[in-house]
C-alpha cells in the first residue's frame, strides 16, 4: 500500500469516527491528490482550528478560489461547524478531511470530476 493510500485510509477513518459518515472514497482520494505534496508535510497536512489566519486561508484558497464560492459570512460559519464537528480538542485535524467535508457541505463534489 502506498503512503497516499495509507493517509486516505486514515482520513476515511476520521470521517467515520468524527463525523459519523461513510466517506466517498473516490472523492476523498481526489481531494487528497488535489492537495499534492502538502498531505505528506506534517504541518501543511493539518488545519489549526484556533488559528484565525489559518481559517482565513482555508476560506480564501479553498472555498473561494477552488470551489468558486462567493465571499459571505456563511463560509466562515461552515468552516467553524466542520472544525467543531471534528472536535476542538482534536489536534490532528487533517486538511484533506476538512476540505472533503466542506466540498460535501456546499455540494461542490463536481469540482473534483
Amino acid at each position: 500500500m502506498s503512503k497516499r493510500d495509507e493517509l486516505i485510509e486514515k482520513y476515511a477513518e476520521d470521517i467515520k469516527s468524527k463525523f459519523g459518515q461513510t466517506p466517498d472514497i473516490d472523492l476523498l482520494t481526489k481531494v487528497a491528490i488535489g492537495l499534492g505534496p502538502a498531505i505528506y508535510n506534517l504541518d501543511a497536512s493539518k488545519v489549526s482550528g484556533s488559528d484565525e489566519k489559518e481559517l482565513e486561508t482555508v476560506k480564501n484558497n479553498f472555498l473561494i478560489k477552488k470551489l468558486g464560492l462567493a465571499e459571505t459570512p456563511a463560509l466562515m460559519e461552515s468552516i467553524n461547524s466542520v472544525i467543531d464537528a471534528y472536535g476542538k480538542s482534536e489536534k490532528n485535524k487533517h486538511r484533506a478531511v476538512i476540505y472533503y467535508m466542506l466540498a460535501k457541505h456546499f455540494g461542490k463534489e463536481s469540482v473534483y470530476n
